[in-house]
């Protein structure tokens, strides 16, 4: 799939000759786009650059890793991404920017929770549910550990609605694993539009989570987060207390979840992500 995304953009860049090339991220995509403008001898920016879980079995983790090796400007998000670039020889072209997930968590924050109905959709609370999302590969593809976080998010809708948008090849995985029933307390949805997702992470109790994306959007809104991994890529958010990394084992989601329902609502002073102008400082760096 990456060689054939790398062949496909090289025809483009081919086509459009641009000046730079801009990829976000650590997927194949990002990993694909990068190197095939290197090949051309197009610069290449990155935007996130930087984060690093040093876990190199993380496809993600591999395909940042390149990106920021071939890039000519390092757009980082923290000041933690340009001390892990620094550890590794790299210092020019780097600029904190800040995150331009914190950019858009502010844009959208109130058209979500003005637009959207998925709150009386599925007949939810403010503040009275938890937000579970699974999807990595690292936990969907260990039949052990994919069945401790469901059992775990089984437990916790005895005493707390659990909304679960599910990706479709985790709920595939469920199925074949006949793991689906460990769910039948939980309020399993479709992946949901952008807006109504928004909406929820404003809205919960606490969010259980895998994803990097929802860990962040956590911390924006104050919303304690409980991430269901080994390490995480945005330490601050553990450093300042506002989200706690489990792993995938049921005791420790559950004693995690215990603590949260015994804390208000997280107050973070500080902004390692910036001050939600990242992507004009981009712009402005970029022209």
């Amino acid at each position: 799939m990456t060689g054939r995304m790398l062949e496909a953009v090289e025809n483009v860049l081919l086509r459009e000759k641009p000046d730079w090339v801009l990829v976000y991220g650590d997927t194949n995509s990002t990993l694909a786009g990068a190197i095939a403008a290197a090949k051309l001898h197009i610069p290449v920016a990155h935007v996130e650059a930087g984060l690093r879980s040093f876990n190199m079995r993380m496809p993600e983790e591999i395909n940042r890793i390149l990106a920021d090796r071939v890039s000519t400007m390092l757009f980082c998000p923290t000041e933690t991404a340009v001390a892990n670039l620094q550890a590794e020889g790299i210092t020019k072209g780097v600029h904190n920017v800040g995150d331009v997930m914190y950019d858009v968590a502010l844009f959208y924050r109130e058209k979500a929770r003005s637009q959207s109905k998925c709150l009386k959709q599925l007949d939810l609370l403010e503040r009275g549910f938890a937000l579970a999302t699974c999807h990595r590969a690292e936990n969907t593809d260990n039949l052990e550990r994919l069945g401790s976080i469901v059992s775990a998010l089984g437990k916790i809708a005895e005493r707390l609605p659990v909304v679960l948008p599910l990706h479709p090849r985790t709920r595939k995985l469920l199925a074949d694993h006949g793991l689906a029933s460990r769910l039948d307390r939980v309020k399993v949805t479709e992946p949901l539009p952008f807006l109504d997702m928004i909406a929820l992470e404003q809205a919960a109790r606490v969010i259980l989570t895998d994803s990097g994306g929802v860990q962040k959007e956590a911390f924006f809104y104050g919303i304690p987060c409980i991430t269901m991994r080994d390490e995480t890529e945005w330490v601050e958010t553990v450093s300042m207390g506002a989200n706690q990394l489990v792993s995938a084992s049921t005791p420790a989601i559950i004693a995690a979840m215990d603590d949260v329902m015994n804390k208000a609502r997280i107050l973070i002073q500080d902004k390692p992500y910036g001050d939600g102008d990242a992507a004009g400082k981009i712009v402005t760096l970029l022209a």
